[in-house]
């Protein structure tokens, strides 16, 4: 019993102890000092807040409107990432894109949810613009996943449109319409889809039937015998080589059945295919421009235009610019086709609508007869309608055949090599509206116009034009063409015939085309405080631009500031460097020879399809008015007569007695240093017959290289104004020994070792 009790005590007391001490904690002694009760800090909470899955799904779209698909890939979930590779990725959303024509993407996000902490969804509008079937509308969903702090997009099959689920895909049965065709301005046709023939030579067949096979292929393509002799006249005799000639239209051999069967053996080889013909050759070759294939690096570009991945496309001039009319307007059918191949759905259907026909302000026949006249030279003509702004011509030479770019055609690998030749000069090059050369003495009008404004300078305004010019302190003389022609006489004659033109009005010295005058002009404004009067004078009169002209390409040139008094006497003469094109100079000229209204020069007459009305026609367009007075320009126009009639005009011996007897004319003669090879022949006039039914035109001519305005440039302005007034050129340039046939050099003499 004892442990029992011992145990019992024990307890006891403990409780004892325990209630003594909480009475004393209760009921502290007076004397005792408080001691404060020490208390943890409250729990702080923190959070990391959930980013919003509506501005995620918002980048992972906006990347997709801007085809940034590496930026899509980026913000796919690792396993998203793992399951299909960037290049796989890349090439499905190109698919879609492809396979439909979209060539652009819209959206509307509609909701987003946060299902849980590490999953969200957004439902979104997503519209597929198509090129040919318009815009498809949907709604989809979107789900993305937290990684990192940030959500990313679980890829799926239905992200583009809910039908693509289980890896469907779209499929376009595209409807093409047929190409246009391109007229000239009445309705003779430059291009159209036709059955043809190419024709070539191989000279060293010929033999003894030289005359009668050279006679076919007069008859099958119009060029003359000598024309044709020149082509190969640096052939090896008897060699078996290929000379292309050109192609024509299958029909016009078979009106002649022998010349397409039997003349193998003699060295005319013909062989037909079809295509998008361009006829005579290629009229005007830069400005309509040319067709080729699509080009595997430009495949997905055009896939998503709607084209099909086998059709030709526009590459330069009216050819490229009128694509969207020429073109037609496509339509489509659009599947979703399933893994299997099958069809799932139909999407969309919309008929395709015909092409629009382009009729081209040009007037074929006096296109032809400016590219055969520049044949020897390198250079342009440009021809426009005084009071109206329409371009008729628009030759640049050498020119190129655009049926090269035909595979099917037999002279097409022939006609490429000699087009892609690093020495072809440039053939593609439009120099009507892309060359840029130094105007030289035709510059002299605008200095005129600059100096008379100026009121430093009158028509009365005298001026002694001597060989030189030396009114520059310290700079070596510059020479008078006068003085360089008389050089000239003296190293050949052993005589100088050509004086110094002497005392000369102002509208004389244009007619005389006085250097040292203009100059002086020049250098004049200059000291006066009028440094930039010519550059503003030559921007008014369009200089320094692009005339505004659409459907073929062009370039802006240059018009300088003169910053020395070298600078100042070498723009008053168009050199220096001032470039201008030939198309910029017959705008100019057009105001001076109507009076001063500025027309923007159009190559396009009318588009339109078959059967609807015109969704364009010809209207002039008027730019402003040259800033010049009625009275500085009418002194202007009687001293560009006086270059053509004057028997001092630089321009009477090929064109006084004509323009006196049978076409009134006016104009400006040029010769621009080059800065290479002889000089640049200019000539700029215009007709002033003022006929109702004849419209009165500009015609500007340079010849690179050519040498002197007035015995290059002036004889081809003459042989385009009796084409224009007859239809016809009887007039022989002074380096063809036939209408359109150039003269072989004659051999020099050498003499014997």
């Amino acid at each position: 019993m004892r442990p029992k009790l011992w145990l019992v005590t024990t307890l006891f007391l403990l409780f004892l102890v325990g209630c003594g001490t909480a009475a004393s904690e209760a009921t502290p002694a007076s004397t005792a000092t408080e001691v404060p009760t020490a208390t943890l800090p409250p729990p702080v909470q923190n959070t990391t807040p959930i980013p919003d899955p509506g501005e995620a799904a918002q980048a992972y779209l906006d990347a997709w409107k801007a085809d940034d698909y590496a930026a899509m890939y980026a913000m796919l979930t690792e396993i998203s990432q793992d399951a299909i590779t960037e290049e796989a990725f890349t090439d499905w959303y190109t698919s879609i894109a492809t396979g439909g024509a979209i060539d652009a993407v819209d959206y509307e996000i509609l909701s987003s949810l946060v299902q849980s902490t590490r999953s969200a969804q957004v439902s979104y509008q997503v519209t597929l613009q198509s090129v040919l079937v318009g815009d498809i509308v949907r709604d989809t969903l979107m789900n993305l996943s937290l990684e990192d702090g940030e959500w990313r997009v679980q890829w799926a099959d239905n992200l583009v449109i809910p039908e693509l689920a289980g890896g469907n895909y779209f499929w376009m049965d595209r409807h093409i319409p047929s190409r246009a065709n391109i007229y000239d301005r009445d309705g003779d046709v430059l291009t159209a889809y036709a059955d043809a023939v190419s024709v070539g030579l191989v000279p060293g067949r010929m033999g003894e039937d030289e005359g009668q096979v050279l006679a076919e292929v007069q008859w099958l393509t119009g060029l003359k015998p000598d024309a044709v002799r020149l082509m190969y006249k640096d052939f090896p005799p008897g060699a078996d080589w290929y000379l292309p000639i050109t192609e024509v239209p299958l029909e016009r051999v078979e009106q002649r059945y022998n010349v397409a069967n039997g003349y193998d053996d003699r060295g005319l080889i013909m062989y037909p295919f079809s295509s998008r013909f361009y006829f005579e050759g290629g009229v005007a070759a830069q400005s309509i421009g040319y067709v080729s294939y699509i080009q595997a690096a430009e495949k997905d570009e055009y896939l998503r235009l709607g084209y099909q991945q086998d059709e030709k496309v526009g590459r330069q001039g009216i050819e490229a610019w009128g694509e969207p009319y020429l073109g037609g307007k496509r339509g489509g059918t659009l599947y979703v086709i399933s893994p299997a191949g099958e069809v799932v759905t139909q999407l969309a259907d919309v008929p395709a609508e015909p092409a629009q026909e382009i009729y081209t302000t040009l007037d074929k026949d006096m296109q032809l007869a400016a590219e055969n006249m520049l044949l020897k030279y390198r250079g342009a003509v440009v021809v426009m309608e005084v009071d109206t702004g329409r371009v008729l011509v628009m030759a640049s030479s050498p020119d190129f055949d655009p049926n090269a770019f035909e595979p099917y055609n037999y002279n097409s690998s022939f006609q490429l090599k000699e087009i892609y030749d690093p020495y072809s000069m440039q053939p593609l090059l439009n120099r009507a509206s892309q060359g840029q050369y130094p105007l030289g003495s035709v510059f002299k009008i605008i200095t005129m116009a600059a100096g008379l404004e100026s009121g430093l300078f009158t028509p009365e305004s005298v001026y002694d034009c001597q060989y030189s010019f030396n009114e520059i302190q310290g700079l070596t003389p510059r020479y008078d063409w006068t003085w360089e022609h008389c050089q000239k006489q003296l190293q050949t004659e052993g005589e100088c015939r050509t004086m110094p033109s002497g005392m000369l009005t102002l509208p004389e010295g244009l007619m005389r085309s006085c250097n040292p005058y203009f100059w002086h002009i020049g250098l004049t404004l200059f000291r006066q405080g009028y440094p930039e009067a010519v550059s503003d004078m030559a921007r008014g009169f369009g200089l320094g631009e692009p005339t505004g002209i659409q459907g073929v390409e062009e370039e802006a040139g240059n018009v300088p500031v003169p910053e020395t008094e070298v600078d100042a006497i070498n723009n008053a003469i168009g050199q220096g460097e001032t470039l201008v094109t030939p198309l910029q100079v017959a705008q100019f000229m057009v105001a001076v020879a109507n009076g001063g209204t500025m027309y923007q020069p159009q190559i396009i007459e009318r588009i339109a399809s078959p059967d609807s009305d015109p969704v364009f026609e010809f209207v002039p367009i008027v730019k402003g008015e040259l800033p010049v007075s009625p009275e500085n320009l009418e002194v202007i126009q009687k001293a560009l007569i006086s270059v053509v009639e004057n028997r001092r005009g630089t321009a009477s011996y090929p064109l006084g007695s004509y323009s006196r007897n049978f076409y009134a004319m006016a104009g400006k003669t040029g010769t621009a240093e080059s800065g290479s090879g002889k000089s640049h022949a200019w000539f700029a006039g215009y007709t002033r017959e003022h006929r109702e039914n004849k419209p009165d035109i500009v015609i500007v001519v340079i010849a690179e290289n050519g040498g002197e305005g007035s015995e290059v440039a002036a004889p081809i302005f003459r042989g385009m104004v009796q084409q224009y007034f007859e239809g016809r050129r009887t007039y022989r340039l002074p380096w063809e020994s036939d209408v359109g046939v150039i003269a072989l050099p004659e051999e020099e003499e050498t003499e014997t070792p």
